[in-house]
């Protein structure tokens, strides 16, 4: 916004003065933003922050199991989402992790809702992946089957 006004037509229009001192002050003004660091933190307290922490290994704990039992991972996944949303769940809900999303600040059960929708988008892409891959090893080998007749 300041280098609009440095650089606007209505610049070339003021008399020399007038923009040397506008000049200045958009500069001292531009150094000034410079050195502003803007920082969001989520102010929590102990038992948020605990919360927190306990939400955040239940679903470690089912993410690190992901690669052995794709399925009962993803079933765990929906569970604990099923948690943290408002609308009535297409499946169980885990009680146990509402309880410790409850206790956690607002903001970190926005973040946590966030997190488990994309674990599961991303399961989910994975599981249309590997059906197209198995799709396209069976088509290959039927039409290697098709070309030896």
């Amino acid at each position: 916004m300041i280098h609009n006004v440095q650089n606007s037509q209505d610049m070339r229009n003021i008399s020399e003065g007038e923009r040397e001192e506008l000049s200045l002050t958009a500069k001292r003004l531009m150094g000034r933003t410079l050195t502003v660091e803007v920082s969001v933190e989520t102010i929590r307290n102990p038992q948020q922050q605990e919360s927190l922490l306990h939400a955040t290994q239940m679903i470690d704990e089912i993410v690190s199991k992901l690669l052995d039992d794709l399925e009962d991972s993803k079933s765990h996944l929906m569970s604990l989402y099923g948690a943290c949303t408002s609308e009535v769940p297409s499946g169980p809900v885990n009680q146990k992790f509402q309880s410790v999303v409850i206790g956690c600040a607002i903001e970190d059960q926005k973040k946590i809702k966030r997190r488990l929708e994309t674990l599961l988008r991303n399961i989910e892409n994975s599981e249309k992946s590997i059906m197209l891959l198995e799709h396209s090893k069976t088509t290959a080998k039927q039409l290697c089957n098709n070309g030896n007749d």
